[in-house]
C-alpha cells in the first residue's frame, strides 16, 4: 500500500480504532488490524474525516473590503459597493485573492468547493476564467466546482441570460441565481429553472433574505422543483426570512423543502452580520435553525459565503469555525446536534452536491484529514484544529499543533525567514 493510517477514529463509530489503507489514491482497506507494507502514520487515537465540504463560498469578490466604504452594513449597501469595485476587476486581480482564500481554506481541511462566480455583462467571464484556472492550478489539493450566478439581476439586466447560457456551454456543472435583486424574483427563478433543464446541470439560488417572513419566494422554487423533475439537484441559501417565520409556517416550509428534495445552506456570518440592521435592541440572528430542517427530513450544510468584503468582513475560511459560530447561534448543545453539524461540513455537504465518492469507504477516493480531538462533538465544540490532510492519498498540507515553553527549558526562536513566509500568506 502506498500509505497505512492507523489508530484512526472515524466519525459515527469513533469508540473503536481502525486502519485505513490506501493505494493509488483510494481507499482499498478498513479493518482493526492492517498488515500492511509501505509508509504508514500513527494518528494517535485521533479523528479522521473525510475532507471538509464548502458548498457555498465567493473566490471572485473575496479580500476586496479595502476597496469598499461601510456605512450602513445592509444587504443593498453591500451589492452597490460590491458591484462598484467589481468594474475594476481583472482576471489577474481575482486569480490573487481567490488563490489567498483557497489556501486558508485548504490548510483548514477543504477539500471540496462549490465557488458561486457572478456572471453579466460589466464582469463578462473575468471573474469565470480567473476560477477555472485557480481550479485547474490547485486540483492537487481541492477539487472545485463553479456555480455561474446573476448578482445584478437577470430579468432586468438585458444579456446576461444569454452570458449565463455560454458558461453552462463552458462546462459550468451548476447555476444559480439571485432573485432579490431581480425586478422580476418569479421571472428569474423560472429562466433558471428552464435553462438548468436545457443544460442538465444543478441549481444553487440565493433566496428569501431578509428580517421578516413577508414575501418568501422558498414556495415558488419547491412548485418549479417538483413541476421540473430536479429533486435533489436543488439549493438555497440563506433563507433568513425563514429563521424569523412564526413555528407553525416553518414548519410547513420544512415539510415542503423534505418533500420536494430541495436542500439548505446555512451561511452563518453573513447572515448574523445582514441581518437586524433596522433594530435597535433585541436584534434577531437570521440564521436558520439547519438541524430542525434535518430533523423534519431536509438536508442542509453550513458553508463560508464571503470572506473580507462588504457581505462580510470578516473571516479565514474556516469551515471549523463556522459549525461552532452556527452551534453557539442556534443552540446546538446536545452530542447528536454538535455531531450533526460536523456531517454539515462533511458528509451532507457532500450530498447536496451528489458526490456519490465520498467518503471513508472502500473504493472511494482517500481524502482525508486528521483533527486534534477524538471525536466530531469536540471537533464542533472545541474548534479542533486539522493537523494533516491527504487529497486522493497525497500529503496536501501540514498544520503542526501549538507548543507550549515553559521557564527553564530550551526552546531555540523560530528562524527569521519561517516567520516571514508565515506573515506573506
Amino acid at each position: 500500500m502506498d500509505l497505512t493510517l492507523r489508530n484512526a477514529r472515524l466519525a459515527g463509530s469513533e469508540d473503536r480504532l481502525v486502519e485505513i489503507g490506501v493505494d493509488a489514491g483510494r481507499i482499498v482497506a478498513i479493518a482493526g488490524d492492517l498488515a500492511a507494507e509501505g509508509p504508514s502514520v500513527d494518528v494517535g487515537g485521533r479523528l479522521v474525516s473525510p475532507g471538509l465540504v464548502e458548498t457555498h463560498i465567493h473566490l471572485d469578490k473575496t479580500r476586496i473590503i479595502d476597496r469598499c466604504t461601510i456605512r450602513d452594513g445592509t444587504l443593498a449597501e453591500a451589492v452597490a459597493e460590491t458591484a462598484a469595485a467589481k468594474r475594476a476587476f481583472t482576471e489577474e486581480d481575482i486569480y490573487e485573492r481567490a488563490r489567498r482564500t483557497l489556501e486558508q481554506s485548504i490548510a483548514h481541511g477543504t477539500m471540496l468547493v462549490r465557488t458561486h462566480v457572478e456572471i453579466d455583462p460589466g464582469i463578462g467571464f473575468r471573474g469565470f476564467d480567473a476560477l477555472c484556472q485557480i481550479a485547474r492550478d490547485y486540483a492537487w489539493a481541492v477539487d472545485i466546482e463553479l456555480c455561474v450566478f446573476p448578482q445584478e439581476g437577470l430579468c432586468n439586466n438585458p444579456g446576461t441570460s444569454e452570458l449565463l447560457a455560454e458558461a453552462l456551454r463552458r462546462s459550468a456543472p451548476v447555476l444559480g441565481g439571485a432573485p432579490y435583486t431581480d425586478s422580476d424574483p418569479h421571472g428569474q427563478i423560472d429562466r433558471i429553472f428552464a435553462l438548468a433543464r436545457e443544460c442538465d446541470v444543478d441549481i444553487d439560488l440565493h433566496l428569501d433574505l431578509g428580517d421578516t417572513p413577508d414575501g418568501m419566494d422558498i414556495d415558488h422554487v419547491c412548485d418549479q422543483a417538483e413541476r421540473f423533475g430536479y429533486g435533489g439537484r436543488v439549493a438555497v441559501g440563506h433563507m433568513t426570512r425563514l429563521s424569523t417565520a412564526p413555528a407553525s409556517r416553518a414548519a410547513a416550509v420544512a415539510q415542503r423543502l423534505a418533500s420536494t428534495g430541495v436542500a439548505v445552506t446555512v451561511l452563518p456570518s453573513t447572515d448574523l452580520y445582514l441581518c437586524g440592521r433596522h433594530q435597535e435592541h433585541s436584534v434577531l440572528r437570521g440564521v436558520v435553525p439547519a438541524h430542525k430542517l434535518i430533523a423534519a427530513g431536509v438536508n442542509c450544510s453550513l458553508s463560508t459565503n464571503n470572506v473580507l468584503n462588504p457581505f462580510t468582513p470578516y473571516g479565514d475560511a474556516s469551515l471549523i469555525r463556522m459549525a461552532n459560530l452556527y452551534a453557539n447561534v442556534c443552540h446546538a448543545s446536545s452530542a447528536a446536534d454538535l455531531a450533526e453539524c460536523f456531517a454539515m461540513v462533511t458528509t451532507r455537504a457532500a450530498r447536496l452536491m451528489r458526490r456519490s465518492d465520498y467518503g471513508i469507504a472502500v473504493g472511494h477516493a482517500a481524502d482525508l484529514v486528521v483533527f486534534d480531538c477524538r471525536d466530531a462533538k469536540t471537533a464542533v465544540a472545541e474548534l479542533a484544529q486539522p493537523l494533516c490532510g491527504w487529497k486522493r492519498g497525497r500529503l496536501t498540507f501540514t498544520r503542526p499543533g501549538a507548543s507550549l515553553h515553559r521557564p527553564g527549558a530550551a526552546a531555540p526562536l523560530p528562524a527569521l525567514e519561517k516567520l516571514e513566509q508565515i506573515s506573506s500568506k
